[in-house]
């Protein structure tokens, strides 16, 4: 029980962080091209309360968690408009792309704090503060690659399903927006469904895992080079 208290304490300010920021950089995103629907709707805070959705936030991620299934789960999304941005096919690109971009960001700046606290903690007793510490930069580093990473694949709702549209030319664009109110049963089917009837077909460990530790080495790359080490 005391580890299990000790990693959720390590856990939960990452990535509430890491949520939060992401959602929001949405809304910013969006303002600057011109739509100011989230701030309109007070979503531009920081406040992690304006961003929890019940059911996607803390309900099925902790059933998921209780029945060993892979565990996924949403904030409430920041409202965009996209025809109140200027340019409706790149504006909403650009803020698909602003949440993963921020997580990236956000786990370099967790890396160069790892590696600060490393350099430190060479020159005294390592303490449990600091190992906390550690710990918790360590998840944070690794939560935003993955919720980047998670939130980059094709499928409605996530991110990279907008960064495609807006690439693909506009017959090939609408055809693949009809997809979008089958996007929630898509993702039931592609997360749980076939890994549950073809364990070797998961595509988290698959599809998403690969490029999240091959991104995570080199942000550890980073974090040992500011150590010193």
């Amino acid at each position: 029980m005391g580890n299990m208290l000790y990693t959720a304490a390590a856990l939960i300010v990452p990535l509430v962080i890491a949520i939060v920021f992401h959602e929001v950089a949405h809304g910013w995103v969006a303002r600057s091209l011109g739509d100011p629907t989230a701030e309109e709707q007070r979503r531009l805070s920081l406040n992690p309360v304006r961003h929890v959705d019940p059911i996607g936030t803390v309900v099925l991620p902790g059933m998921l968690a209780l029945i060993k299934a892979p565990v996924f789960g949403w904030a409430k999304p920041v409202p965009v408009n996209k025809w109140r941005l200027r340019n409706p096919r790149f504006g909403m690109m650009a803020v698909a792309a602003a949440g993963p971009g921020t997580n990236f960001v956000l786990a370099a700046i967790g890396a160069i704090l790892l590696g600060l606290l490393v350099r430190g903690g060479g020159q005294q007793e390592v303490g449990e503060l600091m190992l906390f510490a550690a710990t918790s930069l360590n998840y944070f580093i690794t939560i935003n690659i993955f919720l980047a990473m998670f939130n980059l694949l094709p499928v409605p709702p996530f991110d990279g399903s907008h960064i495609v549209e807006g690439l693909l030319p506009p017959q090939a664009a609408r055809q693949y927006n009809r997809l979008r109110p089958f996007g929630f049963p898509l993702l039931l089917l592609l997360l749980l469904v076939i890994p549950w009837l073809f364990p070797e077909l998961g595509i988290v460990e698959n599809v998403v895992l690969p490029p999240v530790m091959w991104a995570a080495e080199h942000y550890y790359t980073l974090a040992r080079a500011i150590a010193g080490g």
